[in-house]
């Protein structure tokens, strides 16, 4: 399928902004006037009808608001600072007027205000979802999941990852039947809405019932999780989970070298395997690194970055669960160059499966391991429905599958 040279979307902001000159007076409620929207329609093609006639009635438009597309376009400039409001008018951001120049810093820019135009995509008024409450979640599931593969993703897996990542959010036990699936059906229904405002800004494309990001839409994505271009520095790592053997737990990543510390964290975290349930920190150069917090005296991970506090040769350790106490080496094995079309993080090698949480740390996971080899063992039974296991023979710990290892790296969310 071709992809769209000049995304829709793109055109139609550039042509708003354009259209607005030195600027344009609006309403009291803050809203493009009804006189300046009729031309808009027009001039933008955005496909909004104006006095729309149903049957033999014609309803009036009393406000641009109702306006879907057109309304979107306006909350969507303002959001990439494009466009701004004051003095009761709408103006060009000036310092901002060269991004419309470029192509890839426009598309930059819409992509990365789309977070905050969940009201513009999913208006108010509407039978209400748990997608227009939790908009920025439920956005990060579909764009995680497209982003986790280059397969066409079904339509309704997409709804499904919704529904999975934001029902957590609410209390659905007691709802009925029929109102659970009313709930479902208008959060599909928004789903759908906001896969069609990837589609008309170029992010994503239609394959079948199926959806793709296209290659703008993964590149720009790529840049906004802070993705190295190529050529810029990466490092090589390899984790290595400390009194772990028989067999040794290990994983060979590659990281851009700037990448922040508590974004490692989550690099590690996919890497190895854990679930994230528990505090970590980082120790570097008799620095400790963690989350902020009043009381444990870390320096906030967030403030720095693995090429400051490691160089080529060089190792940090990260301990997690203070409780098992898991630790980990992390050894810069070498600096390399970002390739194009590589996908950064990403693992390249490994071994042995991550050991589960919560077991008693590396002396714990020994002897779980020696249980589950010996069926007499009075504990063996307890040990399996603990694991949620049918057998030992289900529970393997030298697997390792670089493949999902690489999709659960390309899943995870800045």
């Amino acid at each position: 399928m071709m992809e769209p040279e000049q995304p829709r979307t793109v055109e139609q902001v550039r042509g708003l902004v354009s259209w607005i000159g030195a600027g344009r007076k609006l309403t009291q409620t803050g809203k493009v006037t009804l006189a300046d929207a009729r031309a808009l329609v027009a001039l933008l093609e955005t496909g909004d009808t104006i006095d729309p006639a149903i049957g033999n009635r014609t309803f009036k438009t009393k406000s641009s608001q109702e306006l879907y597309h057109l309304n979107l376009l306006a909350e969507w400039a303002k959001a990439a600072r494009l466009l701004r409001v004051t003095g009761g008018r709408l103006v060009p951001v000036k310092k901002n007027a060269r991004v419309l120049e470029d192509p890839e810093r426009i598309l930059d820019a819409l992509f990365e205000a789309l977070p905050r135009i969940g009201e513009a995509v999913l208006p108010s008024g509407w039978l209400g979802s748990m997608l227009s409450e939790e908009y920025p979640a439920g956005l990060r599931a579909v764009l995680t999941s497209l982003y986790a593969t280059d397969l066409p993703v079904p339509e309704q897996k997409l709804r499904a990852a919704v529904w999975e990542a934001l029902s957590g959010f609410f209390v659905l036990d007691d709802l009925p039947e029929d109102r659970l699936r009313l709930l479902r059906q208008s959060n599909d229904r928004d789903v759908d809405r906001l896969l069609a405002t990837l589609k008309g800004l170029g992010a994503a494309q239609q394959t079948g019932k199926s959806v793709t990001l296209t290659s703008d839409g993964r590149q720009t994505l790529a840049r906004l999780r802070g993705e190295p271009r190529p050529g810029d520095p990466v490092y090589q790592l390899r984790i290595q989970l400390a009194d772990v053997d028989q067999p040794a737990v290990w994983r060979r990543v590659q990281v851009p070298a700037g990448i922040r510390l508590d974004n490692l964290h989550r690099v590690v975290q996919a890497a190895m395997g854990w679930q994230n349930c528990h505090l970590h920190a980082f120790s570097a150069n008799g620095v400790d690194y963690g989350r902020r917090s009043s009381e444990l005296d870390f320096v906030d991970e967030t403030t720095a970055a693995l090429a400051t506090v490691a160089k080529e040769g060089a190792h940090l350790d990260y301990t997690y669960d203070f409780g098992d106490s898991w630790d980990h080496r992390i050894t810069v094995e070498h600096r390399m160059a970002a390739e194009a079309g590589q996908h950064y993080p990403a693992c390249v090698d490994g071994a042995g499966a991550c050991p589960p949480e919560d077991c008693g740390g590396p002396g714990g996971y020994e002897e779980l391991k020696q249980t589950l080899r010996d069926p007499a063992h009075p504990e063996h039974e307890d040990l399996l429905r603990w694991l949620g296991l049918e057998s030992a023979a289900d529970f393997d710990p030298a697997h390792f599958d670089l493949r999902e290892t690489n999709r659960q790296l390309r899943a995870l969310d800045w």
